[in-house]
């Protein structure tokens, strides 16, 4: 999640009580295990097949660079793809903007989500081609698949229909969450459509969020503090693309829909949302990762978690924790078998506490083994 700019005088972050309760047997928990050190805030991790570790740089902090590579030392990055992709140039839009969500899949291609929300530009799906060290494609998201309220999240690349799947979750410039809805593109046509916006299943619920026991709260343009709400936020795919999983930020649901539906383009709107399924409780949540044996793994920002919802019981728990794991937001997984999640601090930047910023680096990026492999970079 991000909180751009142009609405930061217009939200504020709480929690309602026993919002954690979903998460019980703490004691099966395991201790996420310290991977990378690194002095910028993490958003999204993703990987190529041949192990590098690609990752965006958190863009609540409008970083210089927006998409990073790990070093060997695991402490130092370097530009992803190179140095020109990440350094804006008037007269054009070939480079990267604002990058939260990226994606790596089998065939070495990273596909990194541009909201397109400094310039702003319009918002693309940028592949590089890792094998070759080119850019692979562009896929662009105009109007109206794209509203000024957009932002446009994580997503899921699936190689099977030829698609994306895009959590927009609503909270652009001047947006509430009330217009958050899904995003599909056609890797074929380029063609994009806007669905299931104003569902329940996209819409965040009243349930305002808190970390640590203190509410997060910045001023509306009034001076008093309001609520923000975000919409589709988490989203993630079965291994055999039959089913799409996601849900609101700010919510106690999952959902999900058969991707044959979500692509019957026969379907309405309302059709559509008919079809969407409730599957699970779940706490507020930013990331969304699944393994082959479909246990779903969840970020919970408002804790030092990341929690699962097994396949099996459909129950969410904690699943992995450690103490510096402030803020978990992507979770994605790696070719040599773990989970990565990153520990953006976003809950200790000056928005957050009266103008003072408690963000500072080393910023990490932890690991652990899931139940099951997972499907790489995502």
């Amino acid at each position: 999640m991000r909180f751009p700019k142009a609405m930061l005088g217009a939200f504020a972050l709480t929690l309602a009580a026993g919002s954690l309760a979903l998460a019980q047997q703490d004691d099966k928990m395991v201790t996420a295990e310290l991977f990378a050190s690194v002095p910028q805030s993490v958003g999204n991790i993703t990987f190529t097949p041949d192990h590098r570790v690609i990752y965006s740089h958190h863009p609540f902090f409008s970083p210089a660079i927006r998409v990073a590579e790990l070093n060997p030392d695991r402490k130092s990055f370097k530009p992803f793809p190179n140095a020109a992709w990440n350094t804006p140039r008037p007269g054009t839009d070939q480079y990267l903007d604002s990058v939260l969500g990226l994606r790596g899949d089998e065939a070495g291609i990273v596909w990194m989500l541009d909201m397109g929300q400094r310039t702003p530009l319009t918002p693309k799906i940028v592949g590089w081609d890792t094998n070759a060290d080119r850019l692979y494609r562009i896929y662009y998201l105009p109007a109206p698949a794209s509203l000024p309220e957009s932002q446009h999240n994580d997503f899921v690349v699936d190689t099977k229909n030829r698609k994306f799947y895009i959590a927009d979750e609503g909270i652009g410039p001047g947006g509430d969450g009330t217009k958050a809805a899904l995003v599909v593109v056609d890797m074929d046509a380029g063609s994009v459509r806007r669905l299931l916006q104003g569902h329940v299943s996209t819409l965040p619920e009243d349930r305002p969020i808190t970390v640590d026991g203190k509410i997060l709260t910045v001023p509306g343009k009034d001076g008093k503090a309001v609520v923000i709400k975000v919409g589709a936020d988490g989203i993630a795919a079965d291994k055999n693309f039959e089913w799409l999983y996601f849900g609101p930020l700010n919510g106690t649901t999952l959902y999900r829909v058969r991707i044959a539906d979500l692509n019957n383009q026969a379907l309405s709107d309302t059709d559509l949302g008919a079809r969407v399924e409730r599957y699970a409780d779940k706490p507020n949540n930013g990331g969304l990762s699944i393994d082959r044996d479909d246990n779903l793994y969840l970020t919970e920002v408002e804790t030092k978690a990341v929690g699962i919802i097994p396949a099996g019981t459909r129950q969410y728990r904690r699943f992995a924790w450690n103490d510096q794991l402030i803020w978990p937001d992507g979770v994605s997984y790696a070719p040599e078998g773990y989970m990565y999640v990153s520990a953006a601090q976003i809950s200790l930047a000056a928005l957050f506490n009266a103008g003072v910023g408690l963000n500072k680096a080393p910023y990490h990026i932890f690991r652990f083994k899931p139940l099951s492999p997972g499907r790489l970079g995502h």
